[in-house]
């Protein structure tokens, strides 16, 4: 008995120690398990940045293709405006030259102006002096304009005052003829 002892103690021991590695094992499950997950998270973090940046780069190549585009717009109507520039800056040679011609056409014309000028300025006195005496006929005619205007008001309350004793006449005149009456 005591081997049957011996033997289910070495068992019991063996269980125990059985015990002990399995949970161990279950321990270093876990923590596996757990860097699993954190590696896993990880994954998919670095997966959606992976994205992102892969959008970014789509839409970077998609500017850059715009930007070149514009770029040779941009080159081309360049060149247009030289093309431009450079046909303006004849004109503008030819436009000088007409404007000497025409400088000297003016220089003609500003000595016959100067004549007709110094005619303009003895006109201008006499505008003036007919203004002046326009300006003092209008006076005038603004007072009695005014004087007008008073009249009219003073004969408007003068009918008003005739109609008055006009009416009042009427009604004494009619009083006098009931106050015959009643005499007779």
């Amino acid at each position: 008995m005591d081997s049957i002892r011996k033997k289910m103690q070495s068992m019991k021991a063996e269980t125990d120690e059985m015990y002990k590695k399995v949970q161990e094992y279950e321990d270093a499950t876990k923590a596996t398990n757990a860097i699993s997950d954190q590696y896993e998270c990880n994954i998919r973090d670095m997966s959606k940045k992976v994205q992102r940046l892969e959008t970014r780069l789509e839409e970077t190549t998609e500017a850059l293709q715009s930007s070149a585009s514009k770029m040779e717009v941009a080159e081309n109507e360049f060149k247009d405006k030289e093309d431009d520039v450079n046909a303006q800056t004849r004109r503008v040679f030819l436009l000088e030259e007409e404007s000497r011609s025409r400088m000297e056409t003016l220089a003609s014309t500003i000595m016959k102006l100067a004549s007709v000028s110094k005619e303009a300025d003895i006109i201008v006195k006499g505008c003036r002096h007919w203004e002046s005496n326009t300006m003092n006929n209008e006076v005038e005619i603004e007072e009695m304009d005014k004087h007008t205007r008073e009249a009219r008001k003073v004969g408007s309350d003068n009918e008003m005052k005739y109609d008055n004793l006009a009416r009042s006449l009427a009604t004494m005149e009619e009083e006098l003829k009931r106050s015959d009456e009643r005499v007779k």
